[in-house]
């Protein structure tokens, strides 16, 4: 196909689609004519999900490069290409010396990845980033939110388990990382939502209107 109907079926503009092909994010289409173009439905794919971690996920061009970086390896073990990924979409946080409350909720998250076994690194980005809500939380006074802690890990286990079941299904390599890569960051976006219905619910049900 030509860049205009590329354009047509993903709904994003043609200048957008040529700044895309400068910066690396989407593979050149091979050139039929000195001016022309053809494009294939893998780039038709690649724009799709560029488009679903830009606007939905709310990722920066430079983390969807780091991403997109991680789905094309194909040398690395795809256990660590999906962790690789997972530690790109944490926010990072970190830096400088560590207060009172980032230590004990540093402390906190070790504690609780070696009370459920977790095979994680608690100091990894995604071990950080709680450690950091943590200690957000602290020093907001709500430090007692941290007893709902194992009730989240629990959720965030059933969770996971959907995710790995739905990504299991993949066959070819660069549709269980990019599985991983969308389901990671819109999936976040989606179970935020939910929460948000949930407490709602829960709230009108404990507060009937008269």
């Amino acid at each position: 196909m030509r860049i205009g109907e590329l354009s047509a079926r993903t709904g994003v503009p043609v200048p957008t689609i040529k700044y895309y092909v400068r910066e690396g994010l989407l593979p050149a289409g091979e050139l039929s004519s000195p001016n022309q173009a053809r494009y294939e439905d893998s780039h038709e794919r690649r724009l799709r999900l560029i488009r679903g971690l830009l606007e939905v996920g709310g990722l920066s061009l430079a983390a969807i490069r780091e991403v997109l970086t991680a789905v094309d390896d194909k040398e690395k073990p795809v256990h660590k290409v999906l962790g690789a990924i997972a530690d790109r979409l944490v926010p990072e946080h970190g830096g400088g010396e560590p207060d009172a409350e980032t230590v004990l909720a540093r402390e906190k998250v070790a504690q609780l990845v070696a009370a459920r076994g977790w095979q994680v690194d608690p100091g990894g980005p995604a071990g950080e980033s709680l450690a950091a809500a943590l200690a957000a939380l602290s020093r907001a006074g709500h430090g007692r939110f941290e007893e709902v802690l194992d009730a989240y890990a629990e959720a965030a286990e059933r969770v996971a388990g959907a995710d790995m079941a739905y990504v299991s299904r993949m066959v070819a390599r660069e549709d269980l990382v990019e599985s991983v890569a969308v389901g990671t960051v819109l999936g976040d976006t989606m179970l935020a939502a939910l929460r948000r219905l949930a407490q709602v619910n829960l709230s009108a049900r404990a507060n009937p209107a008269p």
